[in-house]
């Protein structure tokens, strides 16, 4: 009983070198998806994103361990996915061009304080996201954005416009402290 407990954990049930090519083949398929699905499957926007990128997991994961359900398999092909990101990453750190091809560019979704509808569009991204998005760094609505930024990576950034409302709020207050200070300088002087 416990010699077929640790056969199971640690005999692979398939030739390391097929475990080794399933997991390289799968990871190069899924990178190749990614990119041509959009930076908005990166990006993670709302709820439907992310249930296909967790159902994507899994579905791929018997073409990555095959027949083979042993602990070790797991961890053949765990390792070499790993590897492949590794070498990957140092890869195109070394080749700019190809790194610009494989993460493409980003897209300007707003310039100058306007929505670029088209790029909405391009992008599969809602209005509605967008703010919801802008919410989350800290703008009350849109129209505090000068410029909003869809990164290669699916990360959203955003400038505010000048001068920044936190600067228009300070500056606000600091005239309403002037203005008490001149009455109660009045009030002294009468």
């Amino acid at each position: 009983m416990h010699s077929q407990m640790w056969s199971d954990m640690f005999v692979l049930g398939v030739p390391l070198v097929e475990k080794v090519l399933r997991a390289v083949l799968v990871y190069l398929f899924l990178v190749v998806a990614l990119r041509l699905a959009g930076k908005r499957e990166l990006a993670q926007l709302n709820p439907f994103d992310l249930v296909v990128l967790l159902t994507l997991s899994n579905t791929v994961q018997n073409a990555i361990i095959g027949e083979d359900n042993s602990v070790l398999g797991g961890m053949v092909g765990a390792t070499t996915l790993l590897a492949a990101n590794y070498l990957v990453v140092r890869f195109l750190y070394r080749h700019e061009s190809i790194d610009r091809v494989v993460e493409g560019r980003p897209e300007v979704l707003i310039e100058g304080g306007r929505i670029r509808q088209d790029q909405l569009k391009k992008e599969l991204i809602t209005r509605a996201e967008l703010e919801e998005a802008a919410h989350k760094h800290g703008f009350a609505s849109l129209a505090e954005v000068e410029r909003a930024v869809l990164e290669p990576g699916g990360a959203l950034t955003f400038n505010a416009k000048k001068p920044a409302p936190e600067e228009e709020r300070h500056r606000a207050v600091l005239a309403r402290l002037d203005q008490v200070l001149a009455e109660l300088s009045r009030l002294r002087t009468a």
